[in-house]
């Protein structure tokens, strides 16, 4: 009976930090919706100049990475002020309180409503923007939230928090609406949440995602990255170098959506190849792969040693010597030739570093099988990049690999999650459809933090014949 007593006390502690968080963020919302479309639009700004700030942006970003380890301060500072900036740009003016749609011919009228309690579980990754993203969406529909952080990330979420809190407050907004998980961050807290909220948004480790589905509450999570970039022979290889590089050095690759390997058509590879290191990607020899593959997955599993930091950094621990080979200094990323695919072939998944796989192909059918080769092993439902002139070949790519997203032409890592010369919504969440294992395959977006309620009324009958409906049928195949 002591035994069983005694393994109760901390479940019921846990619980019962839960559940006084959970009590005070209904209570703020409950009274947050009563306030209308500005009420929800003022917190929005609220949050937005709470990471955006310089001075709160920059001690944001370097507490990130004291904190994890992970990727670079200067680039945390532009991803938390871009990615926040084009989200306000995507919900400014969008009404998400009241009445939101009217249709007079259908006689409906859809009214938003709030999801509640949202439980944001966020990646050491993106300690900053991911949170400050969720928090945002969340708000813009009139929920609280709760963010779950990364234990890496907790004194981030904090300082996050913190910030957000205090603009609260200059508004009048009750500071409930957005609160964190308190120390020592575990499993058992964060599985609390997500039974005790009315949303569960997992970003970052599929395990998490995995315990998000399975948590009996509604949830959205994203799927695994793993992006393959196809080089077209009509594509300009100072450009797609350009591009490549420009996405895969950011914040040291820590982003989901950086490209992990490129697959060069035959007959532009030696160019795409020389594009690179004349920006300080480094061809290794086959002796430097092996040391670099045993440095990364020493037991089979991507190593925390090299994830997020710089190729520089990475080299030196493989004891790669990268003088005179490139045209830089130092090397922005390692490439390493690659032809398989699965476990026997780590490199041909994701790396979280700048590391690059290279793959050849005689034509771009032969490229595409390559993807879909990858994609069958590791990143299936995220997206693919293309460079290529060739616009029908981003429409073939999209009637047939198993991707959410087909990126032409652009950086890839700034482009799939929104940037501002492209359409996509502006999110850190990217749906990987049912390839992926999620149940969406869009930009995690406000429209996934609402309810909406449909009053319908009586409108003129309209009840098509028989004929009408299978008509065609019938003359075609017979009745």
């Amino acid at each position: 009976m002591q035994v069983q007593e005694a393994q109760r006390d901390p479940l019921q502690a846990t619980q019962q930090v839960v559940s006084d968080l959970v009590k005070r963020a209904r209570a703020a919302q409950t009274s947050f919706i009563q306030l209308g479309q500005q009420g929800l639009d003022d917190a929005v700004s609220a949050v937005g100049w709470a990471i955006m700030e310089p001075g709160r942006n920059q001690r944001l970003a370097e507490l990130a990475v004291h904190e994890t380890s992970l990727g670079k301060v200067d680039d945390k500072i532009t991803k938390n002020h871009r990615k926040t900036l084009g989200l306000l740009r995507d919900l400014k003016g969008v009404r998400t309180h009241g009445v939101i749609e009217e249709d007079k011919l259908k006689g409906i009228t859809a009214i938003a409503r709030p999801v509640g309690v949202v439980a944001a579980i966020t990646p050491s990754t993106n300690p900053g923007a991911t949170p400050a993203n969720n928090i945002i969406n969340a708000l813009k529909c009139g929920n609280a939230v709760i963010v779950a952080p990364s234990p890496k990330g907790l004194g981030v979420s904090k300082m996050l928090v913190d910030f957000i809190q205090a603009e609260l407050r200059k508004c009048r907004l009750p500071v409930d609406l957005v609160q964190t998980l308190p120390s020592p961050i575990s499993k058992a807290l964060t599985a609390e949440l997500m039974q005790q909220a009315d949303l569960v948004i997992a970003t970052g480790s599929q395990a998490n995602v995995r315990m998000a589905y399975t948590s009996g509450t509604p949830a959205f999570g994203v799927g695994a990255g793993n992006v393959a970039s196809i080089v077209d022979s009509s594509a300009d290889p100072q450009q797609a170098a350009a591009l490549i590089i420009a996405s895969k050095t950011f914040d040291n690759a820590t982003s989901c959506s950086s490209e992990n390997s490129m697959v060069l058509l035959d007959d532009i590879r030696s160019e795409m190849l020389k594009a690179m290191s004349d920006r300080g990607a480094l061809l290794l020899t086959g002796q430097e792969k092996a040391r670099l593959q045993q440095l990364m997955w020493p037991n089979g599993k991507l190593s925390d040693v090299v994830t997020g930091k710089s190729a520089q950094v990475i080299a030196e621990l493989a004891q790669i010597d990268w003088r005179g080979r490139i045209a830089l200094d130092a090397p922005t990323a390692l490439m390493v030739e690659e032809s398989g695919v699965g476990s026997e072939h780590p490199f041909s998944g994701e790396k979280l570093s700048p590391v690059l796989s290279v793959y050849s192909a005689q034509s771009f059918n032969d490229a595409c099988s390559t993807v879909r080769k990858i994609y069958g092993y590791m990143g299936a439902g995220h997206s693919v990049s293309l460079h290529s002139d060739d616009d029908e070949q981003a429409l073939y790519l999209a009637h047939s690999l198993p991707v959410a997203r087909v990126i032409l032409n652009q950086a890839h890592c700034f482009a799939t999650g929104g940037n501002f010369n492209n359409g996509l919504p502006f999110s850190l969440s990217m749906g990987c459809g049912t390839w992926g294992g999620n149940n969406f395959s869009d930009n995690l977006n406000y429209r996934h933090y609402m309810n909406v309620t449909r009053v319908a009324r009586t409108i003129a009958e309209n009840k098509p014949t028989v004929e009408d409906m299978l008509g065609d049928y019938f003359r075609r195949y017979g009745v």
